[in-house]
């Protein structure tokens, strides 16, 4: 066959290549691996790139199609981040078109060009001032005159109302020859600015020798960064950051949650007047495309984002920073489950950039790391400044009567930190108003339709709502079992704790903070304004405030109910809760004003409590390391977790049933050693959304094996007949067995 052929990689869930002839009239050097091309796929036209380039392919010729155009005239991602989906999907054991479709914003994948955004600008020209003959008797165009003198290199189009200006008025000054429009870059800078606006903050010993760690060493390294809640983290990725820009170079920052990205681009833009720009999905897709272009061209010097940044083109590559590493939010739960934190750590290799992980509660994976030499360990053990450490108090709750989730006890305490004009940080890791509705006769309890799960009590608007699969219904008015209309809301979420306080402290502004009040687009963002404007508050939410937020005024913390993690059936549970509550903790007292923690409890005696306030986060995570090496479980053994999920139960287990006799053969057929394929068996909550779920982990003490069998075994599994009877995915490293 004559003519290049396109093996091309599309978001399918197929893990394969698609073979296609070059667009009509596109030569063979117009060709470049990584370049999109919309092509024919069934009935419709898909966007893809170009994954390698053959001269035959094993598609008849009567079956080959043309794509339909070259989109790009060059590779739309950067070797280096080729690179990355390339090992990205071979890690994750996913098809590359998908991994690619990933790293690239929601324009670009439906074809439109790569191209930044221009800012229009209305600019004087030279001879032109509000005196002049041809706007003597028009005010307007004389105001207007005078505002862009104000403005000698332009103002943007975008900001001429604010000015009081109108389009026509300009419109009519550029056809006298005294206006002219121009466009250029947002983040264009007219003239070079010096680079700090502020100076950084004189560094203490420790955080001065974690920045000559830092800064005197070249290439890739990766530093775990774990200091305590307050220690001046953030000045130490500042100065890291500062001596980045120095050499010419970008930062890419990743944060785990939107709710976090005012206050670090605030801070950042404080420190630093060079362009800064954000990527997370709370943006519009154009706002993105901006963002993502303006990393890629350079333009922006500081790149801060969620998850999904980590796929950001840099022109300049010079640091990597992901602070609260541990965060559950860098892994992706469904479609491409990639960990983004450890992309970070592969992306920095490929760059030859260093990498910055911090936390004050790391993940074991991390510490893992740091005991098996791959990872430097930094320490900062002091809160910076004169704050010192909060106190730590549990509170057995035991026979003592609760009103919104809080203890009498717990109230009083509330209300003296109040009287001295602080702030009270309480914290419910429930949503809504009560976490199930029951009936007072019988005993029936509200349960969703599609989960085995119990309904949410919301009552801003009421209703019954389930957090699993997103379903909603009426609060019933009856008990559909007895008849009864005694039913009660049993139990606190973040709405009953807030109506009390509001009750109780009818004088003092109390803010919730979790997923349904901070759904506006600058909801976070105003709440933050009040709680620093220093006035007395109490702020009730979920682990929306658990996260990295500096309240300098809060001075009491109360966590109102920690038993939960006690008994998790998940064998994350005690380094999860230890991270909750040393995270929340964290938030108290990180100003001069000494912090004081509330856990309230039924368990005060339990041994995990006991370490955790009396010895910190480093005892639990060394005494969880020492169980877990014990045990076997990651990060001493690899896990990779297959689930499946249908209508009916029995199509799930038999799919994973045909998974686990393949799997057994694939192992003595290629002998691979210590592998165990425990299950199939059904999942912690086996209905969900109306399917039923099952899942069969595979384990191995080596990660080589276990993913030569994953790498063989999916193949098969696609083939299979059961395959398209279920819903079935692949998790490699997963932390979440649920």
């Amino acid at each position: 066959m004559t003519g290049p052929i396109l093996q091309v990689a599309l978001p399918s869930p197929l893990r394969r290549l698609f073979d296609y002839r070059a667009p009509r009239g596109v030569g063979a050097a117009d060709l470049h691996i990584g370049q999109r091309v919309r092509v024919p796929f069934g009935k419709r036209a898909m966007v893809g790139l170009i994954a390698a380039i053959s001269d035959h392919s094993e598609v008849p010729d009567n079956r080959l199609k043309p794509a339909e155009a070259l989109l790009d005239a060059t590779p739309v991602l950067p070797d280096s981040l080729w690179r990355l989906c390339q090992w990205t999907a071979r890690y994750y054991q996913h098809g590359l078109g998908d991994t690619l479709s990933v790293a690239l914003p929601v324009l670009l994948r439906q074809g439109e060009p790569a191209l930044a955004r221009q800012d229009q600008l209305w600019q004087l020209l030279p001879g032109a001032y509000p005196e002049h003959p041809a706007i003597a008797r028009a005010p307007k165009q004389k105001q207007a005159v005078q505002v862009l003198a104000q403005h000698p290199h332009g103002l943007s189009h975008a900001l001429i109302s604010q000015w009081g200006l109108s389009r026509d008025t300009l419109s009519t000054l550029e056809s006298k020859g005294l206006v002219q429009r121009i466009e250029q870059s947002p983040h264009h800078i007219a003239e070079p600015l010096p680079l700090l606006r502020e100076a950084h903050l004189t560094a203490n010993a420790e955080q001065r020798a974690a920045l000559d760690a830092i800064l005197n060493a070249e290439g890739f390294h990766t530093w775990l960064l774990e200091g305590v809640t307050g220690s001046g983290k953030t000045e130490v990725y500042l100065q890291a950051i500062e001596r980045c820009l120095l050499n010419g170079h970008q930062a890419l920052v990743l944060i785990p949650e939107i709710g976090l990205t005012p206050q670090t681009l605030n801070r950042f833009q404080q420190r630093f007047s060079a362009p800064v720009v954000i990527l997370h999905s709370g943006l519009n897709d154009r706002e993105r495309l901006d963002a993502w272009i303006a990393a890629r061209d350079g333009e922006a010097a500081i790149i801060i984002g969620t998850r999904s940044a980590i796929f950001t083109p840099l022109a300049r590559p010079g640091l990597i920073i992901v602070d609260e590493e541990h965060d559950l939010s860098y892994k992706q739960q469904d479609g491409l489950r990639y960990n983004a934190r450890d992309l970070a750590v592969y992306r920095g290799h490929l760059e030859q950039v260093p990498v910055i992980l911090g936390s004050a509660t790391p993940s074991l994976e991390s510490l893992h790391n740091v005991q098996q030499g791959r990872y430097q360990h930094l320490r900062l053990t002091i809160r910076a400044g004169n704050a010192k450490a909060p106190s730590f108090q549990c509170l057995d709750i035991r026979s003592r009567p609760l009103e919104g989730g809080l203890s009498r006890p717990l109230t009083d305490l509330v209300s003296q930190h109040l009287e001295r004009g602080n702030q009270v940080l309480v914290f419910i890791n429930r949503r809504g108003f009560a976490p199930t509705l029951m009936c007072h006769d019988c005993g029936w309890i509200a349960e969703c339709r599609r989960c085995d799960a119990r309904m949410t009590v919301h009552q801003s608007p009421p209703h019954l709502h389930c957090h699993h699969c997103n379903s909603q219904r009426p609060l019933d008015r009856c008990c559909p079992k007895c008849q009864s209309e005694d039913l009660r809301p049993l139990g606190a979420g973040t709405e009953r704790t807030e109506e009390f306080l509001k009750e109780r402290f009818a004088d003092t502004t109390v803010l919730r903070i979790d997923r349904e009040s901070m759904s506006r687009k600058r909801a976070m963002q105003e709440m933050m304004e009040i709680i620093h404007s220093a006035q007395p508050c109490i702020l009730v939410g979920t682990q929306m405030l658990a996260k990295g937020h500096h309240f300098p005024n809060v001075t009491l913390v109360a966590i109102l109910d920690a038993d939960g993690g006690l008994f998790s059936a998940d064998f994350r549970g005690p380094e999860r809760m230890a991270q909750m509550i040393t995270q929340v903790a964290g938030r108290a007292g990180r100003a001069e004003k000494p912090g004081q923690v509330i856990i309230q409890t039924h368990m005060a005696e339990h041994p995990l409590l006991i370490e955790l306030t009396e010895r910190g986060y480093p005892a639990i995570a060394e005494r969880e390391l020492a169980e877990r090496a014990i045990a076997q479980l990651p990060p001493y053994r690899f896990m990779a977790l297959l689930r499946a999920e249908a209508n009916h139960a029995r199509a799930a287990e038999d799919f994973l049933e045909a998974a686990l006799e393949q799997a057994e053969a694939l192992v003595a057929q290629h002998q691979l050693a210590d592998i165990d394929l425990l299950g199939p068996v059904p999942s912690p909550m086996e209905r969900r959304a109306g399917r039923h779920r099952a899942q069969l982990l595979l384990q191995a003490a080596q990660r080589s094996a276990l993913h030569q069998l994953v790498h063989m075994l999916l193949p098969a599994l696609e083939q299979h007949p059961l395959a398209r009877k279920v819903r079935w995915s692949i998790d490699i490293d997963p932390l979440d067995m649920f």
